[in-house]
């Protein structure tokens, strides 16, 4: 089928036109899609939404083992004995694939329908009294716990045997119900504390609940939904995953006592971005929500693209949102054990060594118009011939791109990572851990699987560009007879208005459009630090979107929302006004000074207060100020009055204070403490001048970031990304002033031997959110020879505009 007409064969089983688009542009995931509609004998009348999802979901997920039943599993989904009334992929076609993989002949109807709940109904008082029964069994730890248990509790659940083929938003429901009818709706009991430390649970707990427990008391209180729902609660347990050979399930068993074991594998060739961070919390928190463990690999197979400053920073920015690695490897620590089995996978006849250049390789596989693919001519040379010639590769006895081993796959399958990858290649860099070992290296696509292999990885998570990589993964783990791991797919984390690719960053940094690859503009996990965004907002906002097996894109909006929300319920307040206006107040006396305690918070006392002086000279914001007044203006302009914030009386404008040039020198105000004063419509910052008190502070430089780009996709700008460059993304002030109870807060969270300013937050009132850089000088506290540089995180509302 042409491509238009697949995209409206997938739009008649009822995808979207976006979906069906990207569907066709799977060249696997579409034929597979189409030979099962066809098997579902829909290909003519379409079919009702819930029924082609269940045929896209039988289509992605279908396995080796079991696509020699896929005909019954279509027809098992048109017939509605499979529906969609469940949640599907988790509860009816997961089951279903796993039961044809244990049938090697033809399924029998009433076990195939006892595997998969067919006609099973659970009726609303079978889950009434099954978690009845589950909240008794925990009602102590519930009553004692509260809110914390309640998603480990659900997770339980939805583990139940009589549940298992319940709905599982019925389920969900009940259990809430029931618990707010145990203990009663929530309160200021389940309010986290900050800071307050819970008693460790005794490590020798001896079931389940209490190792969930256990989890629940540690230091994130709570497993996120996003492991308890959706795509990641329906995963594989360890053990559950089919092998070439029964035994290396066995041994896999035996080294890793069933525990969950993931690895994060990020290419040290650059700084890591949001998009990573997501990847960080789903695979750290995946094996951390399942008691297991979680490596940090380098993926070090590229020489000539690796710095050291980039492993550096790839484990700083880990630990920064909060992740320890179990263990730090590294690709390179198994370039041996590669080696070895590169020779082995020759002497089994499933590699060869190959001659052919890249553009060669290039036309063999169909070449830019997609066409006939035909087999290298050195693919079937000898074995003995093939052991020679990567022996001499190692030897450095050919140039590079002259000789790679590529492995013997398939050049006829519809999937492109299936046409005889390239194994191992000539390169002559020498390697930041091995020096000048190793002439050849191992690539990705050799490497990667194999790598989890040897550590044992339970669930190898990665996003959905590698969905076409999954069969090439399984079989090379199959041609070598290792234990395999299973690999599966989530979408990625796109945020408009940025962008991500290395390569385009690197232009950005080396032709000066930003300041380096922690410019606060971007969006690399160093420029959001320096930004001053907390790792605490990143990780709840990539757990509040959760995993699903379709891209999309978010705007950058709503993480800026995530972020203000964040910040308002974490951090101080204070008065900064950023373009200073000086008012001298006329009816005070020289000398005045009045002390106002002035809370870092309203309404959050544990934030503490502070003082702060007010004086016959005060600084207000330029933008607080007009001289020509309008009667929809409720800011200070002359004869207008207007309420200084904390300070116990109103100002009105009297004058305005012009020098030769006709610039605003300063405005003379009256102080409005007499009687029958009415109470102003609005109140401003402001800042005091006070030797003794060492006010104003005054601030080097306030920086004001903006979106980088000025649309919200750079890369379709028709003259290239560089094109779409918004020119005020920096504003920078200089002469910004600040109320001293900044000094307090920087003497609380900046420690100076960790080098972290950003830690510094705050926020402007009516200005934005804050945060010192790391460009900031500072001797001594309350010092006037220091200089800070404050950054704006975000505004305070969001920019209409957007």
């Amino acid at each position: 089928m042409a491509d238009n007409e697949l995209i409206a064969l997938f739009q008649a089983i009822g995808l979207k036109e976006q979906r069906a688009k990207e569907t066709v542009k799977n060249k696997k995931l579409a034929l597979n899609l189409q030979n099962t509609i066809s098997e579902a004998g829909v290909t003519q009348s379409g079919c009702d939404k819930s029924v082609g999802d269940l045929l896209y979901t039988l289509a992605s997920t279908v396995s080796k083992d079991a696509s020699a039943h896929l005909g019954y599993l279509a027809r098992a989904v048109s017939d509605n004995r499979l529906n969609s009334s469940e949640q599907v992929a988790g509860r009816v076609i997961v089951p279903a694939i796993k039961f044809a993989e244990t049938t090697n002949e033809g399924i029998n109807d009433e076990e195939f329908n006892r595997a998969c709940g067919v006609g099973v109904i659970v009726t609303p008082d079978q889950i009434t009294a099954a978690i009845t029964k589950h909240l008794d069994a925990n009602k102590d730890a519930l009553i004692s716990e509260r809110y914390k248990l309640l998603g480990p509790l659900l997770a339980q659940a939805r583990q139940i045997p009589e549940l298992r083929w319940a709905n599982g938003v019925a389920v969900k429901n009940e259990l809430e119900k029931q618990v707010i009818a145990m203990i009663g709706p929530k309160d200021d009991r389940d309010v986290t504390v900050k800071g307050k430390k819970k008693d460790k649970e005794p490590k020798s707990a001896s079931t389940p609940f209490q190792k969930i427990k256990i989890y629940a008391e540690s230091k994130m209180n709570s497993i996120p939904n996003m492991f308890l729902e959706g795509e990641l609660s329906k995963l594989h347990k360890p053990g559950g995953n089919k092998q070439i050979k029964p035994e290396l399930m066995e041994k896999h068993l035996k080294e890793t006592d069933g525990k969950v074991i993931t690895r994060f594998p990020p290419e040290p060739n650059g700084f890591l971005h949001i998009g990573h961070a997501k990847a960080i919390n789903v695979n750290f928190g995946y094996a951390k929500a399942h008691n297991g463990f979680c490596y940090l690999r380098y993926d070090d197979t590229n020489p000539e693209a690796e710095e050291e400053r980039y492993f550096d920073s790839i484990r700083e920015a880990i630990e920064w949102l909060g992740f320890k690695p179990w263990k730090v490897t590294y690709s390179s620590d198994y370039f041996d054990k590669l080696y070895e089995l590169a020779i082995e996978l020759i002497k089994r006849d499933k590699a060869y060594a190959c001659s052919c250049t890249p553009e060669e390789m290039h036309e063999m596989r169909g070449g830019d118009s997609g066409g006939e693919r035909r087999e290298c001519v050195h693919r079937n040379r000898p074995i003995e011939e093939s052991l020679a010639e990567f022996q001499k590769m190692k030897e450095g006895r050919y140039k590079e791109s002259e000789v790679t081993l590529r492995m013997k796959m398939d050049m006829q399958s519809g999937n492109p990572q299936f046409w005889d990858l390239v194994a191992y290649r000539v390169l002559y860099t020498p390697h930041h851990r091995t020096g000048d070992k190793w002439c050849i290296y191992p690539t990705y696509d050799y490497t990667h699987c194999l790598c989890d292999s040897f550590e044992n990885i339970t669930h190898s998570l990665c996003t959905l560009e590698f969905r076409m990589s999954r069969e090439s993964y399984y079989w090379l783990c199959d041609a070598l007879e290792v234990y395999k791991p299973v690999q599966f797919e989530y979408n990625r984390l796109q945020i408009n208005n940025t962008i991500m690719s290395k390569r385009k960053i690197l232009k950005l940094v080396t032709e000066g459009y930003v300041k380096g690859w922690d410019d606060p503009r971007l969006y690399t996990l160093p420029a959001l630090r320096r930004r001053g965004v907390p790792p605490g907002a990143i990780n709840g906002f990539v757990q509040d979107l959760g995993v699903t097996t379709s891209n999309s894109t978010i705007q950058v909006s709503r993480f800026e929302k995530y972020v203000r929300d964040y910040l308002d319920a974490h951090v101080p307040r204070l008065m900064i006004v950023i373009e200073p206006i000086k008012i001298i107040i006329e009816n005070l006396p020289d000398d005045y000074i009045e002390e106002l305690t002035v809370p870092f918070k309203p309404k959050d006392p544990s934030m503490g207060e502070h003082t702060v002086p007010f004086s016959r000279i005060v600084y207000i914001d330029k933008s607080d100020f007009r001289e020509q007044d309008s009667p929809d203006y409720f800011r200070l302009a002359v004869g207008k009055t207007v309420g200084l914030l904390y300070v116990p009386h109103c100002i009105t404008c009297t004058d305005v204070v012009k020098d030769a040039e006709g610039n605003i020198q300063h405005l003379i105000c009256r102080y409005e403490n007499g009687p029958n004063v009415k109470k102003p419509k609005t109140y401003i910052q402001w800042v005091a001048e006070s030797s003794k008190h060492n006010s104003p502070v005054r601030l080097h430089e306030g920086r004001i970031y903006n979106n980088l780009f000025i649309s919200e996709n750079p890369n379709a700008n028709p003259d290239g990304f560089l094109a779409d460059i918004n020119p005020n993304s920096l504003e920078i002030a200089t002469g910004s002033l600040a109320e001293v109870g900044l000094h307090e807060v920087v003497s609380r969270a900046l420690d100076k031997s960790k080098n972290d300013y950003e830690s510094v937050r705050f926020q402007a009132i009516r200005v934005g959110y804050f945060c010192l850089d790391k460009d900031s000088v500072i001797e001594e506290p309350h010092s006037k020879a220091n200089q800070l540089v404050i950054n704006r995180i975000v505004t305070l509302k969001e920019d209409p505009k957007k």
